[in-house]
Order: C-alpha cells, then sequence, then structure tokens
C-alpha cells in the first residue's frame, strides 16, 4: 500500500485543528503525501502514464515508520509488535475492503462476465496483501494505454508491498534491538548505538536490494516492477533518511534551495522519463531523491521556502486524506472508462473522474476511517482488535467466496451441455450453414474463456533439445507409438492457437510435434519491421529447424495489423522459409485470422451473440486477395492454408459460431473454437500437402 499511514502521521484527519495533531507532526510530509497522490491520480487519468508518486510514498512510509520506532527505542519504551501490527492493520483493512466491495459491485454492473474471475482472484490477493505477486506471476501490463481493460484493482500491488514490509520492518527493528543488546557485552563494540546499528542493516538491504533491482530490472522488468524483493530498497533509503535526519541541518538558504529542486524533480520525474519500462532499478532513484531533498529541507523557516506551500491547509487536509484517495482513483477511473466506452478522458472527464474520487475518499476517511481509528472498544485489548480485523476480512471475504462458488457451477453445467448443442465451426460446413443455432449456453463459460489457450507442455528433451538458452521455451509433444512425421511449429501465439487442432490431429497420425514459440514474434527472416529480440529468435529458430531436419515447419504466412485492422504478407517470410525447403524440409503456411479494434467476447457479453456491433465484415480485416496468393509457386514444398470460410461465414466475422466463442479477445481464437475445426484443419492440411 502505496499510501497507508504510519504512526508517526497519521493521527489528523480533515478538520483537525492544530491542537489535535501529535509535536512530532510534519506537515510538509503530510503536503508531500498530498502531493504525490495528485501526481499519481493525474498521470493515470490524463496522461496515462506512471508519475513517480508511488515510489515517493514507499520512500515516506518507511521514513515515518523509522521515526516511531527508534523513538521508542531511545525512549526505552517497549515495541509491542503484536500490538503495533493489530492496531496498523486496523486502520488499514476497513478502507480497503470498503472500496474493494464497491470494485465488485462496479465489476458486476459495468464490466463483462469474462473479466469477473480475475477481478475475484485479485479481491482476495488485494485483501491478503499479495497483489503484487499475482500480477508479477502473470506480468500484466499495468501501463496499459487501454486503462478500461485495465483490472480495477491492480492498483492494490503496492499496497501489498507496503503491508508486507509493515510486517518486515518491526521485525527488523526489534532484531536490532536485541542483537545490540548483545554485542554492547564486547568491549570493542560499546560504542554501537542503536541508529548506527539500523544505519548498517539497512544500508546492506539498500545495497543488495538495490543490486537485485537493477538486474531484474534490465533482464524481466515486468516481473521486477511488482517483486517486493525489488522494491526494500526503496523502503531502505526512508530509513536511512529517517537515521541520518537528526544530524542534517543545512542552512536556510540551502534548505530553501533543496525544497524547490527536490519539488522540480519530483514533478517532473514521469514526463521526463519511461517509468513504467525503466523502474524500479537505479532510475527510480529521481523521484526517491527528490522526495528526499524536500523532506531533508524540513521546515525551512523562510518565506519563500516549498514547505510553506506543501504546510498549507489544502494540501495537509488531502494528505490526510490520501490513502482512501489512492484506494479510489484507480477503480473509478477504470470502471468509468469502461461504462462510457471512452479510451482515454478528455479534460472534463477527466475532472469528473478526479472530483468523484475524491468526494469517495473524503466520505470514506471521514466514515470508515475515522469512526474505527476512534472507536475505543478494541483499544482495551489485542484480542478485541483482532476480532475488528477477522470482521473486516470477512464482510468481503463472504461475497467473494459465494460469487466465486456460483461462477463455477455455472461454468459447470455450461460445460457439461450435450456437443450437438456447441457445434462451433461445424455450423458453417455447407451442410449445416443454413441451419439455425440450437439454443445453448455459448462455450466455453466466462470463468474459463480467459485460459482457452491451446499449447503443449513437455520441455523439449532427448533428441529434440537445444543447447540454446534463447530457445529454451521449446516444447515437444511425442505420439504413444511409432513416429511417422517430425513437425516443428514455428512463430507466435497466432501458430499456438492452431495447437488446438494440429495437436490432436497429429496425436492420432503418430507425428511428432516440437513447438519454437515467442510472442508478438511472427516467423520470418531478419527485418527491420521486428525488435532485436524478436529477430534473434528467429535466427535461432531458424539454425533449430536446419540442425534437427523435421519433415515439416508450421508457420502462419500472413500478419493482421493490430494499428488498422487489415492483412499484410509476414516481413521476410519467403526469405525465412525458403533455407528450409533448400533443406528438403516442407513448410505449411497457414493464413492469419481476423483481428478487431475491440475485444470481441466482452463485446458479445455485453450486446449479445447475434449483435450486429460484434459483427464485423471480412473485408476490414482479411484482405482480397489474399496475401497467400503471391507466395503461391515461388518456393518449392511451400503448401499454402486458408481456413477463413470456417471463421467468417458469407462475408462476416462474428464473435460466436454454433455457439461457440470464436475469440478470446480481439485477436486470438479459442482453444475450444479451434477443436472444432478439427475435420475441417485437418482435410485441408492434408489436401494442401499431399500427406497420406
Amino acid at each position: 500500500m502505496s499510501i497507508a499511514r504510519t504512526e508517526a502521521a497519521a493521527k489528523p484527519l480533515p478538520g483537525a485543528s492544530a491542537k489535535d495533531r501529535k509535536p512530532t507532526f510534519r506537515p510538509e510530509v503530510q503536503g508531500l503525501r498530498a502531493l504525490a497522490v495528485l501526481m499519481v491520480v493525474a498521470y493515470h487519468v490524463w496522461l496515462g502514464r506512471v508519475s513517480g508518486g508511488v515510489d515517493i510514498f514507499l520512500l515516506v512510509s518507511a521514513f515515518l515508520l523509522t521515526l516511531s520506532f527508534v523513538r521508542k527505542a531511545e525512549a526505552g519504551h517497549p515495541f509491542g509488535l503484536l500490538a503495533h501490527w493489530l492496531h496498523l492493520f486496523k486502520r488499514l483493512l476497513p478502507a480497503a475492503v470498503v472500496v474493494i466491495l464497491g470494485v465488485l459491485a462496479g465489476t458486476w454492473l459495468i464490466l463483462p462476465q469474462s473479466r469477473w474471475p480475475q477481478v475475484l482472484d485479485q479481491a482476495w490477493a488485494s485483501l491478503l496483501y499479495s497483489q503484487n505477486w499475482l500480477l508479477a506471476d502473470t506480468a500484466v501490463d499495468y501501463y496499459a494505454q487501454d486503462h478500461a481493460g485495465a483490472s480495477p484493482l491492480q492498483h492494490f500491488w503496492s499496497l501489498s508491498i507496503q503491508g508486507q514490509v509493515f510486517i518486515l520492518w518491526p521485525l527488523i527493528f526489534a532484531g536490532a534491538a536485541g542483537v545490540l543488546a548483545l554485542v554492547r557485552r564486547v568491549p570493542a563494540c560499546a560504542g554501537l548505538t542503536y541508529r548506527g546499528l539500523l544505519a548498517l542493516v539497512f544500508g546492506a538491504v539498500f545495497a543488495f536490494s538495490l543490486a537485485y533491482s537493477v538486474e531484474q530490472t534490465a533482464t524481466n522488468q515486468a516481473y521486477a516492477y511488482f517483486d517486493t524483493r525489488a522494491r526494500l530498497w526503496e523502503f531502505a533509503l526512508g530509513s536511512l533518511l529517517a537515521l541520518a535526519l537528526p544530524y542534517l541541518k543545512p542552512a536556510r538558504a540551502l534548505r530553501v534551495v533543496l525544497g524547490w529542486a527536490g519539488l522540480a524533480a519530483m514533478l517532473s520525474c514521469g514526463l521526463l522519463l519511461t517509468v513504467d519500462r525503466s523502474f524500479p532499478g537505479y532510475v527510480a532513484l529521481w523521484p526517491l531523491l527528490a522526495g528526499a531533498a524536500i523532506i531533508s529541507a524540513g521546515q525551512s523557516g523562510s518565506r519563500y521556502g516549498v514547505d510553506r506551500i506543501l504546510s498549507s491547509k489544502p494540501l495537509v487536509a488531502l494528505g490526510d486524506n490520501s490513502y482512501a484517495l489512492y484506494l479510489w482513483h484507480w477503480p473509478v477511473l477504470v470502471l468509468a472508462l469502461a461504462a462510457t466506452g471512452v479510451e482515454a478522458p478528455n479534460l472534463v472527464q477527466g475532472l469528473a473522474i478526479a472530483g468523484a474520487s475524491v468526494v469517495l475518499a473524503v466520505l470514506t476517511t471521514r466514515f470508515v476511517e475515522k469512526p474505527l481509528r476512534d472507536w475505543h472498544w478494541p483499544k482495551r485489548q489485542a484480542w478485541r482488535t483482532a476480532v475488528v480485523i477477522v470482521a473486516c476480512g470477512a464482510v468481503l471475504a463472504g461475497p467473494v467466496a459465494i460469487w466465486q462458488t456460483t461462477l463455477t457451477a455455472e461454468e459447470s453445467a455450461t460445460a457439461a451441455q450435450p456437443r450437438e448443442l456447441t457445434p462451433g465451426a461445424a455450423a458453417l460446413t455447407p451442410g449445416n450453414a443454413a441451419a439455425p443455432a440450437p439454443d445453448a449456453r455459448i462455450i466455453p463459460g466466462p470463468a474459463a474463456l480467459d485460459n482457452d489457450w491451446a499449447g503443449i507442455q513437455a520441455p523439449c528433451v532427448g533428441a529434440n533439445a537445444t543447447a540454446d538458452p534463447i530457445l529454451e521455451g521449446c516444447r515437444q509433444e511425442l505420439p504413444d507409438g511409432e513416429v511417422t512425421k517430425r513437425i516443428v511449429v514455428l512463430g507466435d501465439s497466432h501458430s499456438q492457437q492452431y495447437l488446438g487442432a494440429l495437436a490432436p490431429i497429429a496425436a492420432a497420425r503418430g507425428w511428432e510435434l516440437v513447438t519454437l514459440l515467442m510472442p508478438a514474434c511472427r516467423f520470418g527472416a531478419e527485418s527491420e519491421t521486428r525488435n532485436a529480440e524478436c529477430n534473434a529468435y528467429n535466427r535461432a529458430s531458424s539454425a533449430y529447424v536446419l540442425e534437427h531436419r523435421p519433415d515439416a515447419v508450421f508457420t502462419v504466412a500472413s500478419l493482421t495489423h493490430e494499428e488498422a485492422p487489415f492483412e499484410t504478407e509476414v516481413p521476410a517470410y519467403l526469405d525465412g522459409v525458403r533455407p528450409f525447403a533448400d533443406a528438403g524440409i516442407e513448410i505449411v503456411g497457414i493464413r492469419d485470422n481476423p483481428r478487431f479494434t475491440f475485444n470481441m467476447p466482452e463485446c458479445v457479453q455485453r450486446n449479445g451473440a447475434d449483435a450486429h456491433e460484434c459483427s464485423v465484415p471480412l473485408e476490414e480485416s482479411l484482405a482480397d486477395p489474399s496475401p497467400l496468393e503471391g507466395y503461391r509457386g515461388t518456393v518449392d514444398g511451400l503448401h499454402l492454408m486458408d481456413l477463413s470460410d470456417f471463421i467468417c461465414a458469407r462475408g462476416i466475422c462474428p464473435g460466436v459460431v454454433g455457439n461457440v466463442y470464436v475469440y478470446k479477445d480481439d485477436n486470438h481464437l479459442t482453444r475450444t473454437y479451434v477443436e472444432t475445426m478439427i475435420p475441417m484443419f485437418e482435410e485441408r492440411l492434408l489436401g494442401a500437402t499431399g500427406w497420406k
């Protein structure tokens, strides 16, 4: 959680008077939090970018937490870790639960059914402070411009990391106190102070975590962004700042310069840096050092200091509501865009979204956070606080569990339908083309649609193994009996989707399959239209084929485009397959499937299977004549296939055929639909190749 209050700064609420504030309260830090949350909201709503504001929240939270525990240690007060954790999560959970319940209501009212399972899974992860690991494992693109297609709970990744650190950091404080008591008995360590020991510990955390973060950001940035281990150094920097603060006594003029320089760096970070693609590596030092400069400037005592702005009543009041504002702004944005169909809000729409978020934040703080924080009954005994925490969790867990159980039951009923009710592509065969589809549930059910991918899972071993690390994703599927043919599948997810038909046919005919697939990397010779990683993968794939000499390779030979759906030849396709032909290896090139500008199953769920909004003219996606016609006769052994007549019917490409979803998104065929194409796929494949 990136904006959760900590002990040292969070007591005040909107309207609190100065006498209600703790003596240790730092208004400029509260104003810094307010400014940071405004940056997060503005960048998300209007710029579609990441601001670096969340990183400042991580710094501030560790800074305040460290001040609180060091103050306790130096005053000789017990840490009371259990009471601390119970008190902390009693403050944090109620607002989070209210927001998640609001998201669930908005999901049921606005989002299509295929997105419900994802939101429910993330509701559990958000409640249990594990959202960051869920997103890391699924490598979610948190920065996609299409926020209407994002999860309304994605922003809980930072709340989860912070919750994990809020458990870990007190253990470090307590452990350091215990170690200090032991080492002080050693004469050489008699002068070691608690601050000094903590500085050593957090210095080590900073160094090791930053090194890990830099390495992971360079090699696996999508995962690293959500990885707690790659973020610990940001918290460690906040702790080091808190430890050093008593020794940092810059002159008034320097405080003024530090404050304004920090503010300028903070506000410009998201504009000047590609935060979404370069964090959390060393580049994250930009916003963190900016925040550290502002905190170090502190109360400048100058009329020209930035603290005069940050300590102003409006910013301090907004800082008091910053946690709730962070919780609300993202789901309000996502659900508003999903409801209106707007891809990016204009100024007025954005102001409405931001305004609604502020109103919800103030209401949540006033009627949820404040009453529970001021409620004296739980404060008297630890078990009472635990009861409140469990009750908050149960308020959310109950509806989520019931909803998931209902979806599972509906999915089972959908999957149990007789196959004759869901013919899929068979409905487009000449004998069935005129027959109306029977009444039935559309398959796969919404809960299963997201994972309806074809593929083979066994890694390449033995004769199919490769030492090339770039091909570590090599997979194989061997027949039960004698191998009659060896086929390598090359390309991207559009080649993978046809394994729903090719794999069963191969198993029945004794063919061995090997897949060398890379997302968004269509197979062809080197081309400037591909990125360096894709070109390298295609070179390695080609070398693998020429080394292992299979009987044939399977490829997708045309390319439908994302920017303006239409179809062209695959760049350098013929140059890519010609070496195979020269080596006596046959090539199967299948035509690409249509691609759209919208999510097809979500369109069906909103408007119905027969809605014209979900039925796209074929000429808007596929070219006439087909690009495959230009390949004919150019390469010996190149066999071409076209199954578009079993995807689009009579010039229209619908979202549902024969009670089966054709697409799982805007461009990938469902495994279920491809499986209904097996007889037609086999007939076309054998007809094109002449294989027996």
